[in-house]
Order: structure tokens, then C-alpha cells, then sequence
């Protein structure tokens, strides 16, 4: 079992930035891949982007180049309990609850109905 905890959302305007956080626990080293979703109001979740260890530890990332790609950044330590998502250049149609979420095998890395594991959620709203 893994457990998720999102963190860093809230309020921000136009063109600024926030640092999203996804604490796992539990069986961490299970883990393949942290994902990362958006669902906005009466929307489908989204997928934003997914960071993937290889057998080596070393780790890869990947953006949904239709909506973030160059405005994200993901980092994580070297224990997959923390990972982070970085967006700047936040615009009004990034208003959404943002959810990390664990993969333990192999899969689309892009489909939210793959993954194990979820956390709550983390609001996220750019407003004026």
C-alpha cells in the first residue's frame, strides 16, 4: 500500500507560480512512476505529467506537451517519498484540483484508470 498527500495549492494570479508536493508513505519502493492529474469543474481528469524511476534509480520526465509542456518542471528525492511539481506561467484555464498519483507497474503512463494509488487532491486557482 501507498499512501499520497498533496500539498502547495492555492490562489494565485496570472503569470505567477506554485510548487505542488506529493508525500508518499508506506511501500514507496514499489513505486514505478508519480503522476500527476488535474480535474477542473465538470471536466475529465487530465493528465499533466508523470515522473518514472528505471532500474538504476535514475528518473525521466514527461509533460502533456498540449497544455504544460514548458511550464512544468518535476523533481523528486531519491526515496520517492517526495516529488514536486513546479508550474509557472500559471494561467485561468490551470484552475483545477490537482492529484498526484502512484503507479507500481508498468503502463500508459498518460491514463489516469492505470494507476494504484491516489492522493485527495491539492486546489489549484489562478484568478485576477
Amino acid at each position: 500500500q501507498v499512501q499520497l498527500v498533496e500539498s502547495g495549492g492555492g490562489l494565485v494570479e496570472p503569470g505567477g507560480s506554485l510548487r505542488l508536493s506529493c508525500a508518499a508513505s508506506g511501500r514507496t519502493d514499489t513505486i514505478y512512476a508519480l503522476g500527476w492529474f488535474r480535474q477542473a469543474p465538470g471536466k475529465d481528469r487530465e493528465y499533466v505529467a508523470t515522473l518514472t524511476w528505471g532500474r538504476d534509480g535514475d528518473t525521466t520526465s514527461y509533460y502533456n506537451d498540449e497544455t504544460v509542456l514548458g511550464r512544468c518542471a518535476l523533481s523528486a528525492d531519491n526515496t520517492r517519498q517526495l516529488s514536486f511539481l513546479q508550474i509557472n506561467d500559471l494561467r485561468f484555464e490551470d484552475t483545477a484540483v490537482y492529484f498526484c498519483a502512484a503507479l507500481t507497474h508498468f503502463a500508459v503512463i498518460t491514463t489516469p484508470t492505470v494507476y494504484d494509488y491516489w492522493g485527495q487532491g491539492t486546489q489549484v486557482t489562478v484568478s485576477s
